[in-house]
């Protein structure tokens, strides 16, 4: 004869149950709302959705990923560490899209007229250019951000972001070279607050210049901004 559950099991399986019956109907009701919205939009559209446990989140986002322009992760996403890190992982690692990230607060648009781009000279940076390329044709002035520089022939050239700024120009991009010192800040309150002087709607960035493993275990403006972030940030990598 099989063992019988205990009474405490039985209401634990129960209340779990319970639970996911309850996160299935929000989901439902935020997929009606979410295609509600979109049909007034009158443009072309499709709404799927898909109730899995937080660790394999990544997955599932990563093979929607790969059929789509850009990951798009609002406030939501980043009041849960976990699931936050799964969408990083599912778009920016397995799928390599882009990530817009859209804080609690800000208003992201895909029609910037003010953009942040900040510049390291990694190939990370010139990715996140390349990507955000289109938006910044389009938007009104783009400032390259370069904090505490190196300016050296392997580090960031004799005239660091002049390279990346000819790069931008030839695509008839408006184009500003900003060089900001730390004075002891970290790079994240720099480029955040420079975002504000010069009223950026985005700031384009790299994401992972360094290793992964190396940012996640010591830290990194990757992990800082995602973190800290106030501005929508286009990250790519």
């Amino acid at each position: 004869m099989a063992p019988q559950p205990t009474g405490r099991c039985a209401t634990l399986s129960q209340g779990w149950l319970d639970q996911r019956e309850r996160n299935l109907q929000q989901l439902d009701e935020c997929v009606r709302q979410v295609r509600e919205k979109l049909a007034r939009s009158e443009i072309s559209f499709d709404v799927d959705s898909l109730c899995v446990e937080v660790a394999g989140a990544n997955f599932d986002i990563g093979e929607r990923a790969l059929y789509a322009d850009l990951v798009l992760a609002g406030p939501s996403v980043f009041q849960d560490p976990d699931l936050k890190q799964q969408v990083v992982d599912g778009g920016l690692f397995q799928a390599g899209r882009p990530l817009l990230i859209a804080p609690r607060d800000s208003t992201p648009t895909l029609q910037p007229k003010t953009v942040l781009l900040a510049w390291d000279s990694r190939a990370s940076s010139a990715h996140a250019a390349q990507q955000a390329l289109e938006l910044m044709v389009n938007a009104g002035s783009v400032h390259v951000t370069m904090v505490d520089p190196n300016a050296a022939l392997r580090a960031s050239g004799e005239e660091p972001g002049a390279d990346v700024a000819a790069y931008l120009a030839r695509h008839g991009i408006n184009v500003t070279v900003d060089t900001l010192p730390s004075a002891g800040r970290s790079v994240t309150e720099v480029l955040q607050q420079h975002a504000l002087d010069v009223d950026a709607d985005l700031i384009v960035m790299g994401a992972y210049g360094h290793s992964r493993l190396r940012e996640l275990i010591f830290g990194g403006v990757t992990r800082s901004m995602l973190e800290k972030a106030r501005f929508p940030v286009l990250m790519a990598r």
